[in-house]
């Protein structure tokens, strides 16, 4: 069994209204030093039976296919094994 940590972030260049209004929240926090917010999201995907090669591969054409609009964002996969 593998799992996979997929990080879908907005690509450089691209403006992200919520990490701004985050970036302001926290300022009005009283966290000033913080500078720069970017959001993205976090997707994990369990595969059973298959190996790190195979689920790579499948995370690889989620993301393309639909997790990741490949226009304005960027993906990131990390492979998890598990412990038994």
């Amino acid at each position: 069994m593998a799992t996979a940590r997929i990080f879908v972030t907005l690509k450089k260049g691209i403006l992200d209204p919520q990490g701004k209004a985050v970036e302001h929240a926290l300022q009005g926090l009283g966290i000033d030093a913080v500078k720069g917010v970017r959001v993205g999201k976090l997707i994990s995907l369990t595969f059973e039976d298959v190996s790190e090669t195979e689920a790579r591969r499948l995370s690889d054409e989620a993301c393309e296919k639909l997790l990741a609009n490949p226009v304005i964002e960027d993906y990131e996969v990390e492979l998890l094994q598990a412990v038994e």
